[in-house]
């Protein structure tokens, strides 16, 4: 299914993290750091880490909610790998048959801090575009208390 660009295909998100760039490049692609924060809100349970960092490489991410049995688990490519400042890659959701999107992650050094600024793009409409908002936030949140540990 094609889309055509506009602001309710488009997610941009930034954050600024109190952490080198190194550190939350490490977070975002190492499976070990993974498993302590992945996850859309408080109690959720990161189930999957996989990660083959390289242009043409795999990953799954897999998260489990506080309640119930589902684990939710995203899967997609690398197109780009820059250590410690850009990734991109796909992002489909494992077994349900929607739609692969795109999500670009630059690091942005700012003093001893790191601005994360995350677009996520290709999405069908301004609903799957506010849930998938809803997720990242709640991921931001997480990364944010694991690089204050």
């Amino acid at each position: 299914m094609a889309t055509t660009k506009s602001a309710d295909t488009i997610l941009t998100i930034s954050r600024t993290f109190p952490a080198p760039q190194e550190r939350v490049f490490q977070a975002w692609t190492d499976p070990e750091a993974l498993e302590h924060w992945w996850g859309a809100g408080p109690g959720f349970t990161a189930m999957v880490a996989e990660v083959d960092l390289r242009v043409g490489g795999r990953y799954r991410l897999g998260m489990k909610p506080p309640e119930g049995d589902a684990v939710y688990v995203s899967t997609g490519v690398f197109r780009e790998v820059r250590p410690p400042s850009r990734l991109v890659y796909t992002w489909a959701w494992e077994g349900t048959g929607g739609p692969e999107t795109l999500v670009t992650v630059e690091f942005h050094e700012r003093g001893t801090a790191t601005e994360v600024v995350l677009t996520h793009e290709q999405f069908v409409d301004a609903k799957m575009r506010d849930e998938h908002a809803q997720g990242w936030n709640g991921c931001f949140d997480q990364l944010d208390r694991h690089l204050a540990r």
